[in-house]
């Protein structure tokens, strides 16, 4: 099969979920892609670039069974702009977020252009995937209530249409090798997120200073990628903790970050918003434990129901109980997996591109059927 694939915002997420594909899948693929830069430029024009490009394409390429794209693209615009032997191609939108329920620091800073755009390319596309079962669900409720402010014409009908051919697919991730017993030492936590304020740093670093306060020994490390308008409490942190801090800072080598992944102890979010959590996963399976709050997408992605052992109560207190505990359990067994450290691979190997490759490659053929 032939697959055709649109991405405007080419970087980060986006792009670790088209390589990775790519990379397992059995299908051949053209991609037509853009720098992740300035992400409301991209969303605004991609579908002109697009369809201007595949001008050249179309000619020389074998005819394309499917076109994939994600959110970034208003595919119903492209779907206007592009020659008419591209128009009748089915198509899939994958929602890495969408731009109704990301979390705006001020509400008045949302372009609910941009929300449009989303639903406009949900109807448009022959089928629409979502990374997380909380996605869909947020997405699709949003939308209802959104377009319940519409003064009139409320195109209501428009959800139940979108949730009819909408469906629940994970990204994947690389396998880490086992890991080595662990020498003695400090509980390792580490932070992976970007460095905005809808991940929540000010409580993380809040639960840090608690620790130092209350004598609690540990290692520090902070990755993630930054922007121009970093929260403020990285650089105090920064100091203030700096007796701690192993890592620091956004990690450019992908072989280096993993490398850190397999060395710390405990991985920590305290985010308000998240739509997967790819960090999250890929840092389980190299092994660190996760400490997550009880909400957004992770109950669904690291199932617990037996013994509740990953997640605290999304509280400062209850964060800083947690990582107490922790500490303390490591400085009697040196491990945090019940000396079965196999147990982090048992809980993410469903998230390996070999077999998140194989299912993505099914679910587009059968995309084929519906059309």
């Amino acid at each position: 099969m032939n697959i055709l694939a649109l991405e405007p915002y080419y970087s980060g997420s986006h792009k670790a979920f088209l390589d990775g594909w790519q990379s397992h899948s059995r299908h051949q693929w053209a991609v037509l892609h853009l720098p992740g830069y300035k992400w409301k430029w991209r969303m605004r024009h991609a579908a002109i670039t697009f369809a201007n490009e595949l001008q050249t394409h179309i000619n020389t390429d074998k005819p394309w069974d499917i076109i994939f794209c994600s959110d970034m693209l208003n595919l119903a615009e492209c779907y206007g702009l592009v020659d008419r032997r591209i128009t009748h191609v089915p198509s899939v939108v994958y929602f890495h977020e969408n731009q109704l329920t990301y979390p705006a620091r001020h509400q008045q800073e949302r372009d609910l252009h941009f929300a449009m755009t989303n639903l406009t390319s949900a109807l448009a596309a022959t089928q629409v995937w979502f990374n997380s079962l909380y996605h869909q669900q947020t997405f699709l409720r949003q939308m209802t209530s959104f377009l319940k402010q519409m003064p009139d014409f409320q195109p209501l009908f428009s959800i139940d249409s979108i949730n009819e051919k909408s469906v629940v697919h994970y990204p994947g991730i690389a396998p880490f090798p086992p890991r080595t017993r662990r020498k003695p030492g400090p509980l390792h936590i580490l932070w992976a997120a970007r460095w905005e304020y809808d991940k929540n740093p000010e409580m993380f670093f809040q639960a840090m200073t608690q620790l130092h306060e209350n004598n609690i020994e540990f290692k520090l490390s902070v990755l993630g990628e930054q922007f121009e308008n970093t929260p403020e409490i990285f650089s105090q942190a920064h100091e203030y903790l700096q007796e701690h801090i192993i890592h620091w800072g956004y990690v450019k080598s992908k072989q280096a970050y993993r490398k850190v992944l397999q060395e710390v102890d405990v991985v920590v979010s305290t985010a308000i918003h998240e739509f997967f959590g790819i960090s999250i996963v890929e840092a389980v399976a190299a092994g660190a434990y996760p400490i997550l709050p009880r909400r957004l997408a992770y109950p669904e992605l690291l199932p617990d129901k037996e013994h509740d052992i990953f997640f605290y109560d999304g509280t400062i207190d209850g964060l800083v109980e947690k990582l107490t505990y922790l500490s303390t359990q490591l400085k009697v067994n040196n491990t945090l997996w019940h000396n079965t450290p196999s147990l982090s691979a048992q809980f993410t190997n469903r998230y390996q591109w070999e077999k998140v490759a194989a299912e993505l490659d099914e679910a587009l053929e059968q995309v084929l059927t519906m059309k």
